[in-house]
């Protein structure tokens, strides 16, 4: 600032700009609070003494306020909050001493408001007495209510018409703790599931959170379903003799002499011990699951919990119970494709064993690590940056019936901004005017592979809304490893409308062979495709809905999208 007066005789209405001009800049910076005053001395060698005074945090205070802003209530009593001081403190970087910076404070003041506890916080600056530009930071805290009951109805392929309710509440105890119980039904299942969180585990200085859960959940397997190519359904009972064949009882054989016996595969079995038999049900595969899960997550942040990190890292565990049942509930380890069955005789490889090892149940227990890396300028419509995920799942088997194998998956997107279309104003801004016109080219490439002998319906899912897009859900290919590519335009068209094309790629390498039982090959899955389509975003309060049209490999089988 004053480098150019070096060498000059001494001007003192030069010198006020110049400690003007200091001053302006030192705010700035956000320390508003900072006085340049002086000059204190001259030394007879010309060296200009001059004061800085730069303000400093004496400390911070919360202090709770009415929905009116009073912090008195009607009976003059000071309101006391739900929240924890030290859920709101933590929040703030500044700490008594430093220097105070208003830039770094509304930081702080956006951070309190993204924990969603605050419908408002007032800042006032109170001086301290006998130490001027010393000041208390007090924060006046508006709490909004934290219990939230919810309810809809919806439709998905999986789940068919699904209702659902949730109760949760979002500061328990006032530690900022998460609490929350969903009940999902449908026509093809279910789910009750009671979840916790905590955001950042007290006195942890990189800001961990943790989370657990524990439900209960039926669900139709998308892994064994097809739209066009039959299904594999429930048979009652199976016994393999090694037999080409397999007869089903009841249909092709009646070995008790009467129209009312039961079809009982040990009699055929005993009968014919040197052919295959299974007891056709012909019921919806059912998974019934019992489990939980907890995982820590963090950012890597150095040990700065204030700081924006890129990278973060989450390590967890899961366990479940699996069953496959019949809509009654009763145990169906077995399955036949009805792709593939007719007069009641099937190959012998087209009765698969729907749980590992053909038992009951199935006990998975899952070690989990997982690391993302996000640089995108946007979270909800990015026009440039790279998003990065890698994660690996390890399950150990404890019995049995418990499988041992490895699922890892990887996801890479990169988006490039361009400005090809101009449909949309923003894009045609006038002389002066700001444009605003994101627009680009997104590229994702994703893939996985599982390593051990893990139970069918534990394998990858190809196709559907957020896979390739011309299929409808899991009917491309049920795999051991896949990979898929996307490339997509998104482009504004006008107010809340956006326009986008794109084109899905993918393969499964061959590894529908691999996974127990070939459900995929049972059903014709074809293992690889492209797909082409276009689609309008929606911009929404609850974030881009897309509505998509998509085409099966360059034919005139279209398939419609929805999704969010």
């Amino acid at each position: 600032t004053f480098a150019s007066d070096y060498g000059r005789t001494l001007n003192l209405n030069d010198l006020q700009q110049r400690m003007k001009s200091l001053q302006a800049s030192v705010a700035d910076q956000g320390y508003s609070l900072a006085r340049v005053s002086g000059p204190e001395r001259v030394s007879p060698e010309g060296v200009v003494m001059l004061k800085l005074l730069q303000g400093s945090v004496a400390g911070v205070e919360v202090k709770f306020l009415t929905q009116d802003g009073d912090d008195a209530d009607e009976n003059g009593n000071p309101v006391r909050g739900k929240t924890k001081d030290w859920v709101i403190t933590r929040e703030v970087s500044i700490q008594p001493g430093d220097p105070f910076n208003r830039n770094q404070l509304e930081r702080d003041i956006k951070r309190l408001y993204s924990t969603q506890l605050f419908s408002d916080v007032k800042v006032t600056l109170r001086p301290v007495p006998q130490e001027p530009g010393n000041v208390v930071i007090v924060l006046g805290i508006i709490e909004q209510s934290t219990g939230q009951l919810s309810g809809g109805l919806g439709y998905s392929q999986s789940q068919g018409v699904f209702g659902q309710v949730q109760l949760q509440e979002t500061n328990l105890l006032g530690r900022a703790w998460n609490l929350s119980t969903n009940i999902t039904y449908g026509q093809y299942g279910g789910l009750a599931n009671l979840s916790f969180r905590d955001p950042w585990i007290y006195g942890d200085k990189h800001r961990t959170s943790f989370s657990t859960s524990v439900y209960l959940s039926q669900q139709v397997p998308q892994v064994f379903q097809s739209e066009d190519n039959g299904n594999i359904r429930t048979a009652k009972d199976y016994v393999d003799n090694n037999s080409d064949s397999a007869y089903e009882t009841g249909r092709v054989y009646d070995f008790t002499g009467g129209a009312e016996a039961p079809d009982d595969v040990r009699l055929a079995d005993a009968a014919f011990p040197n052919r295959s038999w299974f007891d056709y049900e012909g019921d919806t595969i059912v998974l019934r699951k019992t489990g939980g899960s907890f995982s820590f997550a963090r950012p890597l942040n150095g040990g700065d919990p204030y700081k924006d990190a890129k990278w973060n890292v989450l390590t967890g565990m899961s366990f479940s119970e699996v069953r496959p049942v019949n809509f009654a509930g009763t145990s169906r380890p077995f399955g036949v494709s009805t792709n593939n069955k007719e007069n009641g005789e099937v190959s012998g490889d087209d009765v698969i064993c729907v749980s590992y090892n053909c038992a009951d149940s199935n006990t998975l227990v899952g070690v989990r690590f997982a690391s993302s890396y996000n640089n995108l300028n946007n979270p909800s419509n990015p026009t440039s940056g790279n998003f990065f995920s890698v994660g690996t799942e390890q399950f150990v088997g404890i019995n049995s019936d418990s499988p041992t194998f490895n699922r890892l998956r990887a996801s890479y997107t990169q988006f490039f901004p361009v400005d090809w279309l101009k449909l949309h104003k923003g894009c045609r801004p006038k002389s002066g005017e700001q444009a605003d016109c994101p627009q680009s080219i997104g590229v994702q490439l994703k893939g996985g592979a599982i390593m051990g002998e893990a139970p069918p319906y534990e394998a990858f899912c190809m196709g559907g809304s957020n896979s390739i897009r011309g299929w409808y859900n899991c009917d491309m290919a049920v795999s051991k490893a896949f990979t898929e590519l996307t490339i997509e335009y998104r482009f504004p068209v006008i107010s809340i409308f956006s326009g986008e094309v794109f084109m899905d790629a993918g393969t499964d390498f061959g590894t529908q062979k691999d996974v127990p039982g070939q459900p995929g090959l049972l059903l014709d899955k074809s293992g690889s495709g492209v797909s082409v389509g276009t689609g309008v975003i929606v911009t929404t309060p609850v974030g881009p809905l897309r509505v998509e049209v998509a085409s099966k490999d360059f034919t005139s089988d279209w398939r419609f999208n929805l999704g969010v």
